[in-house]
This record gives structure tokens, C-alpha cells and sequence, in this order.
């Protein structure tokens, strides 16, 4: 799918809405929810996100810190996006949702339908797999417009590509960020029964581009995918070349 992120107007589609394992781009709306609460007044960017023995449990991709580790929510944040860290996504799920991971899903859910996302559904904030976990290109765009339009301080984070955390220098697995021009976010993500998934925006003369695109073999043909139909949107406007 490719949409222009200011009107929202579909440039190309096939099967927008066909449901699909969303992987690691489910930490879009984990970030969309954490921004919110911040806006809310509910959390700040410095409140604390403990690592719980629950939230050090998860499988990789994960940071592996001990338990007791304090971060920033703008640190976790981050590392979400960067790295997509399962066990700090829980551990910030799990501040932000008052010490509940079930409520912060719970959240997730019914922003998801306020969004109109129809035809998704979360279990978990990071997208490990849970095959009530669904979600479809048409609804992971509109979560993306959202993203940009209401939170367009954050814009710059989800163009991070390199991030150093003490001696570690973690790498966004989105490859568009370094070798696409205008690229500038948002999201990958892969389990088996996924296949490779990514959400990819770029900018170029002052338009905004997104691209979804689900199920891809591998994460060079994502890539590929993503690059062509950015490319043949800013070609057909006549203004992006």
C-alpha cells in the first residue's frame, strides 16, 4: 500500500486489508500510545521504566537487561524503534500502563478502534507471535498518518539510524534510512509467519510518502518493494523525482 501521508489519498494498493501478522511493526502503536500518555500528562519523557523480572523475560530481540535496570521513557522509547528490544517494549508498556501490561494492550485495542483500524487487534505491545495478533496494511497506514500528524515532534526518532547506548551502537534494521533518499522512519518487523514486514516513509520537496508493505521473503525484497513504490509515487506526483 502507498498512501500520501497529508491528504491520506491511496496512491497504489494490493490487498490493503487482506489480515496479516503485524510483527514488530506493532510497536507503531506502542510508541503512538506512549506518545499520547505523554501528551496526557500522564507519563512524562523522563518517568521511569523499570526492567521487571516479567519484562526481562521476553525472547529476543531484546536488550538483555538485568533485572532492576531503570531507563527514561524517551530512552525506551528509542530502543523500540532502533533495536525493537522485546523486553524493554514490555517494560515500557508496563509503566505506561500503571504497572499493567494488560491494560496498556487494553489501551492499544481501543485506540486502534477510535483510530478506525478495524481489523486489528493486539494481544502483546511488541508483536511476538500470537495468532490473535492480526492487522492489515489499510489500518497500519492510518496508524502511521496518525503518528505523523499528531505527534510530529517524534518525527526525527523514527530516523534514527544508529543509536549508542553506554558501548553499544545498536543499527535500525530499516536499510531505507541510510540508502533511500528522504527517508525518514518508521518500522520493521519479522516472525516466521509473518514474513518480512516494514512500514517506510520518505519525504522529498516537502510530500510525504508511506509505504506498507506485508509478508515480503526476505528483508532485501521489503526493501525493494518499499524503495519501488516510493520511487513510482514521487514520479507519478511530478515532484519528487
Amino acid at each position: 500500500l502507498l498512501v500520501d501521508a497529508a491528504s491520506g489519498a491511496v496512491l497504489a494498493a494490493d490487498e490493503p486489508t487482506q489480515p496479516w501478522y503485524p510483527a514488530s511493526i506493532t510497536k507503531l502503536m506502542t510508541a503512538y500510545v506512549t506518545f499520547r500518555a505523554v501528551r496526557e500528562g500522564r507519563i512524562t519523557l523522563k518517568s521511569p521504566v523499570v526492567m521487571t523480572k516479567n519484562a526481562a523475560a521476553e525472547p529476543p530481540s531484546k536488550m538483555g537487561f538485568k533485572v532492576g535496570t531503570v531507563l527514561t521513557v524517551e530512552t525506551a522509547v528509542k530502543i523500540i524503534i532502533v533495536k525493537s528490544a522485546n523486553d524493554v517494549t514490555v517494560a515500557l508498556a508496563e509503566a505506561v500502563g500503571g504497572g499493567s501490561e494488560a491494560a496498556f494492550i487494553a489501551e492499544m485495542n481501543a485506540t486502534a478502534r477510535a483510530l478506525g483500524m478495524n481489523r486489528t487487534h493486539f494481544n502483546n505491545p511488541h508483536g511476538l507471535p500470537d495468532d490473535g495478533q492480526v492487522t492489515t496494511a489499510r489500518d497500519m497506514a492510518i496508524l502511521t498518518r496518525a503518528l505523523l500528524t499528531e505527534f510530529p515532534e517524534y518525527r526525527p526518532w523514527f530516523r534514527i539510524y544508529t543509536l549508542q547506548l553506554g558501548k553499544k551502537t545498536i543499527r535500525n534494521h530499516n536499510r531505507l534510512l541510510e540508502r533511500f533518499r528522504g527517508a525518514d522512519g518508521m518500522k520493521t518487523g519479522f516472525i516466521c509467519n509473518s514474513g518480512f514486514n516494514m512500514v517506510a516513509t520518505a519525504t522529498r520537496n516537502g510530500r510525504t510518502l508511506i509505504a506498507v508493505v506485508l509478508g515480503a521473503y526476505t528483508a532485501a525484497e521489503r526493501n525493494e518493494f518499499a524503495a519501488r513504490l516510493l520511487t513510482e509515487g514521487f514520479a507519478a506526483s511530478g515532484r519528487g523525482g
